[in-house]
């Protein structure tokens, strides 16, 4: 089953049976780490929760405290209806307000930043990623239904918000599925997957980058790169990193450079990546990856070099426990102690677990979480 990506196990699992056994962590507290203080006050973690089952929840871990807090807005909002929603999908800070993005729940959710207290909702439906820019809320949509079928007809689109009113002010329709988007020199950048129609046919994927024009909104071109895009974001430089879940069969998963100026695919690195993390210029890669061969997940770490484009290190975990991580799914790294934080999925529908590691690829520890741990959001000092 899992050489599938996971939003389509899900899917699948959602059509075929219901789970009668749904539970959510009650609110829990626990100590894992005192020394880790910096310039962050801490992290937030958004679990994304097995599709259909409303389990998508927040944890919260506090640097100056140590202190890791396991699904803190169901607690700190009790009267919210079906609690944070069903699928989390995306997560940012930005101002003094958290953005959620709950997918099947057709919402982004917004948050006090420093208290987790729920202010409104942005109404987008199939909602995927945010991105932010002078006073906007960009977001990502798939329009239609949540629904693999060959022959969807229904682009997508990107959302631009007003963060002052949580209004939708414009649309720009894109690709079919767009995921990530990435804003750079006035042009919004946005990976088109195509997702829903490419399963049996590789030829049905997207396999373009679109171009936006923040002054126009509208789309001003499209540069191709590889079939079902992913992930997007830029360098130092401004010049882009798209990564490719190729189509699960015999494309493989692949990393794309877009250089800024040329505006086209300029190298390849030819690793697999299922997520990716920047810090500096170093690009901290993990892949999770169905082999024909052995038929089980071949899981893959690296660090690229977003100057040289060369793949530097295959193992940033150096003490061989990353042989305890069943399946890698979210990845962050403190800017200024290094840290790096991999979340591991395990089997998708029971708790999975938050691991801590020293910039030298050292445990120092894990922690317990909500279902899928996916998504990070580094919450600044006051």
């Amino acid at each position: 089953m899992r050489k599938y990506s996971l939003f389509f196990i899900v899917l699948l699992s959602l059509f075929a049976s219901c789970r009668k056994d749904i539970a959510v962590f009650i609110n829990e507290d626990t100590t894992v780490d005192s020394s880790s203080k910096d310039n962050a006050a801490g992290f937030y973690l958004l679990n994304e929760g097995n599709m259909g089952s409303n389990k998508s929840t927040l944890d919260f871990f506090d640097y100056a405290t140590g202190k890791y807090q396991r699904n803190i807005y169901a607690a700190i909002n009790p009267t919210v209806p079906k609690e944070l929603g069903d699928v989390g999908n995306d997560i940012a800070i930005y101002g003094n307000r958290l953005y959620a993005v709950i997918n099947a729940s057709n919402k982004v959710e917004v948050m006090d930043a420093r208290t987790a207290k729920r202010i409104g909702q942005i109404d987008i439906p199939n909602c995927r990623y945010i991105k932010f820019d002078k006073g906007y809320a960009y977001i990502t949509s798939y329009a239609g239904p949540i629904q693999i079928n060959p022959n969807y007809t229904q682009k997508g689109y990107v959302a631009k918000v007003d963060t002052a009113t949580l209004t939708v002010v414009d649309r720009c329709i894109v690709g079919f599925q767009p995921d990530c988007l990435e804003i750079v020199d006035g042009k919004i950048y946005v990976a088109n997957s195509g997702g829903y129609m490419g399963a049996g046919n590789t030829s049905n994927y997207e396999r373009t980058v679109s171009v936006i024009d923040m002054g126009t909104f509208t789309e001003d071109k499209r540069i191709d790169v590889a079939y079902n895009l992913h992930h997007i974001l830029a360098d130092k430089r401004g010049d882009l990193w798209v990564t490719s879940r190729g189509d699960y069969k015999t494309l493989p998963s692949r990393l794309f450079f877009i250089s800024k100026a040329q505006q086209q695919v300029t190298d390849t690195i030819p690793i697999a990546v299922s997520n990716y993390y920047l810090d500096g210029d170093s690009l901290y890669v993990y892949s999770t990856e169905w082999s024909y061969i052995t038929y089980s997940n071949v899981i893959t770490y690296a660090i690229v070099n977003t100057r040289t484009h060369q793949v530097v290190s295959h193992a940033f975990i150096t003490d061989g426990t990353d042989k305890e991580i069943e399946i890698p799914y979210g990845i962050m790294v403190n800017p200024i102690t290094k840290d790096i934080y991999v979340t591991d999925a395990g089997n998708y529908v029971s708790p999975g677990i938050l691991y801590c590691f020293t910039k030298e690829g050292k445990k120092k520890w894990s922690v317990r979480t909500g279902d899928i741990p996916a998504h990070f959001a580094l919450l600044p000092k006051s």
